[in-house]
């Protein structure tokens, strides 16, 4: 039997070799309106070739061609930072039912209660779980929730007449969409270094302090997969500055039902629901970062609130609110529900207890990977990590010239995502391990074999890591030029 040709232009070929002129895919019904004119000539191509094919060819050749994507469905993904996790299906089940999945926004209240009542709940949910005293669920991301938080930030400052507070402190180790979001929002950015423990440099923070310091924006645990043994002391001195401390929740599935970052002195965070709280997101999209606040930020929400008060006849209901001192909208109605309503589900499918439980095994997972695969690959911070466990292949480059590109693309040899590489960017060869909550020993046990197993590779094959991967329809691709010169059209050779 011929080995199948899996090339991009086999995949092509795959359709059109299976073409049969005059074979269709559907019967389309007689024509029940005017027939329109065609575009002008300029507009069209004669020299198309489409294939001929029927439907049961069509459906064969999209599932064949499907199975070439990594899915979190089919594989492992360990990548760190922005969590592929696994969706209970459950969640997708909720928000396709047609009282959320076909309700409009521009509603009147009275007739979607039931949905208003859902954003209120979780608006409760998620201010309980991060110590905050209100919660606004508008931002449609992640970045957004920062851009929001910073933008309160300002408006509190402004509104005790300190205008002169534009200096935003970020840690080296945040997330890149910090400093962007502060700089969006008004602010100068100055960054803080990381010490030899993998904290942020208290002594950097106290130098930098003064009475122009608006706000301390610290990833908690941070992209190094830390807990900040500095993180009182941090808090303390921005306060005692006047400034607004904030936190990048984005890792939050390390700390629920653990610790409350408001009762650490925080005065805002983020949550991006679309990784802690099971909202999928690979592809792009649709994200929540709902934000978050301190007792003194509330009247700076951003519109709208969901607020529940008594009707004239008695009864409660929901309403949408507008805060005294609102920072105004961060999009058009009331951010992304779909996701909202998913994070709800998964919230009251795991009660008190289950929360909890997911901090822990996502502290658990990381650290199992930390202690097996230490020696096999250097460790930057050599302590007990958070959610994520964050090595470096720099041991291999120096000794063997294998760099982490070439670990990650030989993971997908063996049936895994990679990992996320040269993050942070303080970390030499990073690569940045994440096996969320939800993983078993079985899976991590066998993800650990795999990644001793490419360390041997890379001493005694080096090429073979090289050329990696060997059994993709694409191998190594000039990835910088795909994403700036993509060529989106095929040409028959």
């Amino acid at each position: 039997m011929a080995t199948p040709d899996v090339t991009m232009d086999g995949r092509r070929k795959l359709l059109m070799d299976r073409s049969v002129p005059g074979r269709m895919g559907t019967t389309l019904p007689p024509l029940d309106v005017p027939a329109q004119p065609l575009p002008s000539k300029g507009l069209l191509r004669d020299d198309l070739p489409m294939p001929e094919v029927s439907e049961s060819e069509l459906v064969r050749y999209f599932s064949q061609i499907s199975q070439f994507n990594f899915s979190i469905d089919h594989n492992f993904y360990p990548l760190g930072s922005c969590t592929m996790k696994y969706n209970p299906k459950v969640n997708d089940e909720m928000a396709g039912m047609p009282g959320m999945a076909e309700i409009h926004p521009n509603q009147p209240p009275e007739t979607v209660q039931g949905a208003l009542k859902l954003m209120h709940r979780l608006q409760g949910y998620l201010a309980e779980a991060t110590g905050m005293a209100g919660a606004s669920l508008a931002p449609m991301a992640g970045a957004e929730g920062e851009l929001t938080g910073l933008l309160m930030a300002r408006a509190y400052h402004l509104s005790r007449g300190d205008a002169k507070r534009k200096k935003v402190l970020i840690p080296d180790s945040a997330h890149g969409t910090n400093p962007a979001s502060a700089a969006m929002a008004g602010f100068q950015v100055l960054a803080l270094p990381t010490d030899t423990n993998g904290n942020t440099d208290a002594e950097a923070l106290k130098a930098s302090v003064g009475d122009d310091l608006a706000a301390f924006m610290i990833t908690q645990p941070s992209t190094l997969g830390l807990f900040d043994a500095n993180l009182l002391e941090l808090v303390h001195i921005v306060r005692e500055a006047g400034g607004i401390v904030y936190g990048d929740g984005a890792n939050l599935n390390a700390l629920l039902g653990r610790v409350k970052l408001g009762d650490l002195g925080f005065d805002v965070v983020h949550s991006n629901l679309h990784k802690t709280f099971t909202q999928p997101h690979g592809g792009g999209g649709p994200g929540a970062g709902a934000v978050m606040v301190s007792r003194r930020l509330l009247p700076f929400l951003p519109t709208p609130l969901v607020e529940q008060r008594k009707g004239p006849d008695g009864k409660e209901q929901y309403v949408l609110a507008t805060p005294p001192k609102t920072i105004g909208k961060m999009g058009a109605f009331h951010g992304n529900f779909g996701a909202l309503v998913r994070a709800y589900s998964y919230i009251r499918t795991l009660g008190d207890a289950g929360v909890a439980e997911v901090s822990r095994d996502a502290v658990i997972n990381a650290n199992y990977i930390l202690s097996q695969l230490k020696g096999h690959y250097d460790l930057p911070y050599d302590r007990r990590c958070m959610h994520e466990a964050v090595f470096s292949a720099r041991n291999l480059r120096h000794k063997h010239g294998v760099s982490a590109l070439d670990v990650a693309k030989r993971l997908i040899d063996y049936g895994v995502h990679p990992p996320t590489m040269y993050f942070p960017l303080i970390v030499e060869e990073a690569l940045m391990i994440e096996p969320t909550e939800t993983e078993s020993k079985e899976t991590l046990d066998q993800f650990i074999a795999t990644m001793k197993a490419i360390a041997r590779e890379a001493a005694e094959n080096p090429k073979l890591l090289h050329d990696a991967p060997h059994n993709t329809p694409n191998t190594r691709l000039d990835e910088a030029r795909a994403a700036r010169q993509p060529d989106l059209r095929w040409r028959k050779a």
